[in-house]
Formats: structure tokens, sequence, C-alpha cells
């Protein structure tokens, strides 16, 4: 009964991590893709004043005048690029922003370059709009490679998709793999899609976006994770007209818009100082990075709050069902990518839970490697 389209989908395997800790009374908890902070209470209280007002019904497809003009002083600012009132549209999420570029550009058989480790979603969205995924290695060290981004690149490329800083590895693209990205993008008019949701997560230097410097870009962005408005779901695209107009258009027939009342909470939200939270979770990455670069072989992330270690020998999904007997909850590498040698932890919890879920890992890392050969 299901059609050809849904069933390219895999059940995330994430999922299926919850499915085996589900009998577990007290585990800690390093497979939650959100901060463990609440919302702002200003944003709390201007979202409740917003419902009180009666601003509950819909809004215009492409989102509240106030908001649109907030997100392009953000990004001018931020990006040094100056997007048009026509060049932006509010969406459902990040998510929703990405299905609707992506149903904008695709059709069957067209193609979309991404990187390795990638989000979950990126893979899934092109199948089940009949497009084709082309990933490119960028293993050990997750640095983008000209050659191998050449080499993935056709006549039938729609899209470059970016996410930085990345989840799953926390990696931020130095300004070197931006360079190379725009390079090989410009030379044949390549729209690059670049998912920045974790802009407000930088640890170590500075974030770069390919938006300054090239034109046909698409920013994905949102209030998901720098103000922990996971559940509101609210999130901005820029990028060129006519893609923007496409995407406003289905819109119409799709989410209709975002939520009403979370949209004027989101504006004020941008002019919050969100320093605090930053500091805090750099904190956070010394503490379980410094605790556990001994056993597995860690990029230092200097974004997002994941971290991808990798094994010294074996296989990922193994080591995390141990880990899970083990009441630590991770999520195998082989969710975001074409390896299993790699796991994801994400360290937005307290300090408390990470040094308890770094001395479990690093005993059954121990254990494991005793039992694999090799």
């Amino acid at each position: 009964m299901l059609s050809r389209r849904a069933m390219k989908v895999d059940s995330s395997g994430i999922r299926k991590v919850f499915e085996l800790a589900a009998k577990l009374e007290n585990p800690v908890n390093f497979s939650i893709g959100q901060p463990d902070f609440d919302v702002p209470e200003a944003a709390k209280d201007a979202a409740i004043e917003a419902i009180k007002k009666g601003l509950n019904r819909y809004t215009l497809t492409q989102g509240i005048g106030e908001l649109r003009e907030k997100v392009l002083g953000y990004i001018a600012k931020t990006r040094g690029r100056n997007y048009r009132a026509d060049e932006v549209v509010i969406t459902s999420g990040v998510s929703g922003g990405l299905f609707l570029a992506l149903i904008s550009i695709l059709d069957p058989g067209d193609e979309v370059v991404f990187f390795d480790p990638y989000f979950v979603m990126y893979k899934h969205l092109i199948n089940l709009l009949e497009g084709k995924p082309v990933i490119v290695d960028t293993y050990p060290d997750f640095r983008v490679r000209e050659e191998a981004l050449r080499k993935a690149v056709s006549k039938k490329t729609k899209a470059i998709l970016v996410n930085s800083p990345s989840n799953p590895s926390g990696y931020v693209y130095s300004k070197e793999d931006i360079a190379v990205i725009v390079k090989v993008a410009k030379e044949k008019n390549i729209l690059v899609i670049s998912d920045e949701i974790y802009d407000g997560f930088v640890y170590d230097g500075q974030f770069d976006s390919p938006s300054s410097l090239y034109d046909n870009v698409m920013v994905l962005g949102g209030f998901s994770k720098t103000y922990a408005m996971t559940g509101w779901r609210l999130g901005y695209a820029l990028g060129p007209a006519e893609i923007i107009a496409s995407m406003i258009k289905l819109q119409q027939y799709s989410f209709v818009c975002a939520p009403a009342p979370f949209q004027y909470a989101a504006a004020m939200s941008l002019e919050l100082d969100t320093e605090d939270n930053r500091k805090n979770y750099r904190t956070k990455r010394d503490i379980i990075y410094n605790g556990l670069k001994d056993n597995f072989d860690i990029v230092k992330p200097a974004g997002a709050f994941y971290m991808f270690p990798r094994l010294k020998k074996g296989n990922a999904t193994d080591f995390v069902e141990m880990a899970i007997r083990e009441q630590v909850l991770i999520i195998p590498g082989n969710v975001f990518s074409e390896k299993d040698t790699n796991f994801r932890i994400s360290f937005a919890t307290t300090e408390e839970a990470l040094r308890r879920g770094i001395d479990i890992l690093n005993r059954v890392a121990v254990e494991y490697y005793a039992k694999v050969k090799g």
C-alpha cells in the first residue's frame, strides 16, 4: 500500500537507540540534539503577550514583516551580506526550509552533493524527492578536499549542501573549506545551500558563511538551538528571489505559515545576548574532549554541541549497544555516515552527567577493545 517514495526513507537510527534504551531507569543521555537550557524568559513573555493579544491566526505565508526585517538585519550584521525583502521567508524550522528549498529545485534524478558525515535528514529528504544524494568523504579530519568535491559534481548537480557548524561532528568549516566549495560552485553557478542552525555555538575562531563570498547561496537558519526553541518550529531561509518565491508558494500548500505567536517572540530574541550559553557549552566541550581523547580518536569540535569520536578498532554499532547496556545513550555513526567507525555524542547536558558518562565510556572502551581483534 505504501508509495515507492515512502519506502525509500528508513526510520531514524536515533529512534532505534531510543527503543534500545526504553527500559533504562537513569541513563546518561548523550543522544538528544537539543539545548539543556530553556527559552529565554523575555522570549517566553513575548510569546505569551502575543497569544493574549490574539495574535494566533495565520500570518502571511512568508512570515510577519517584523521578523523578516530582523532576520535581514541579523544576516547583514553577522555575514556581511545584504539580502532584499523578497529574498527571505520564515519557515517551520530549518527542516521545513530545507524541504521547501529542495522541492523547489529538484526534479527526479537531479543530484545534491553533501559531505560525509552528514545530518541524518539530508540523504532521506533527497531520496524522498526522487533526487540522487552524492556523498563526499571527508574522513578522517572532516576537511573539504577540492579534488574529491570536483569528482562529485556533474551536469546533474543542482546544489551543494553544507552544514557548519556540523551535526554530527561539531566541525566548523575553515575559510579554506568555504573557499573550495565556493570555487567549485562558482564555476558552474551551482546553488550552495548552507545549513547554519548552529551559528550561535562557535568556540574557536570565527564562523564563516559561503554567503559572504558567493551570490548563489541559500542560507538556512533558525531559533531552535541558540534560543532553545526546538518545539516552537521557527526557521528562516534567505536566497535567490526566484527560489524564495517558489518556497513561499509551496509553503502555502504545506506548512501554510510558521507558528504565529512564536514569530513575534523570535523577532525580539535576535536582540538577546546568548554569550553565557556559548561559554558554558565551550566548557562542556572541553570537559568531554579532555575526558575521552585518550581512548578515542577525536577531531576536537569547534562548534555546535556534538562530538564524533572514532573507535580505535571495531565498529560503532556494536560499541553503542554495549554502551547503552551500561547506561550511556549515544548514536552510532552510520546514522550520519556511510561508515560505521564513529559515534555521536551530544554534550548538551549537565557537567555531572558528562563526568559520569566519560567514566562509563572509557571503561566500556577498554572492555570493547579487549574483545575486538586487530
